[in-house]
């Protein structure tokens, strides 16, 4: 359910973050869960980690889903300030979190194909990773909004590597993709979704089907 709104005031990214938001449409915030609350967001996410008809709708097969959104410590990091700033800088007003979960690609499987998230859609998207990446374990693609011409093309696409801790804020028009989880390695990561004020009722009239069960009645103000 949604509480009344409480606005809270977000700061800005630095002058070379917004750059590089402006300029590729995404940006990854290196290290930027507290060390402490890595262990926490990795427990949270295997219990929330259950049957398939435990979710309104039926999961993508190849990966591991977890309900995470009423844990404390997930909703803390959904609040970084870093993570609030970009997102912030993205969508110039107003804007509340729409939704959080866990996914993880598992082992042989996890390859998505190019896709936007909500193609011609004002929103921003994130990616908590809870354990080290790269292009051995299933590792997110993306194609820079300098070199996005419209199609998909997957020889435009970066794939991204780091370490547990780092956030990948994105624009949700971004084209991007899940690679393979060849190694088998663990690749568990929060993905959560900001969009403007103006699309909270839209949202809320889906908020069983998408599995929200948060209050998210915060408002964030650039």
């Amino acid at each position: 359910m949604c509480t009344a709104l409480t606005p809270t005031r977000v700061g800005s990214p630095s002058a070379e973050q917004a750059a590089l938001l402006d300029r590729d449409g995404y940006l990854l915030l290196r290290g930027a869960t507290p060390k402490a609350w890595r262990e926490p967001l990795r427990r949270a996410f295997e219990a929330g980690v259950g049957t398939g008809d435990q979710w309104g709708v039926p999961k993508a097969p190849g990966w591991r889903h977890a309900l995470v959104d009423l844990n404390p410590t997930v909703r803390e990091t959904c609040r970084l300030p870093a993570l609030l700033a970009a997102a912030g800088r993205m969508l110039g007003g107003p804007f509340f979190l729409a939704q959080v979960e866990g996914r993880e690609p598992l082992p042989g499987a996890g390859r998505q194909p190019l896709h936007r998230d909500g193609a011609g859609l004002h929103a921003v998207s994130a990616m908590i990773f809870l354990d080290d990446y790269g292009p051995d374990n299933g590792a997110t693609r993306v194609v820079p909004r300098a070199l996005d011409q419209g199609d998909p093309d997957e020889t435009l696409s970066l794939t991204l590597a780091g370490q547990a801790g780092d956030i990948l804020v994105f624009d949700a028009d971004l084209l991007h993709g899940a690679t393979r989880n060849a190694s088998g390695a663990r690749r568990r990561s929060l993905l959560l979704n900001f969009l403007p004020e103006r699309e909270r009722n839209a949202q809320d009239a889906y908020r069983a089907i998408r599995d929200v069960r948060m209050d998210n009645g915060e408002l964030f103000t650039p």
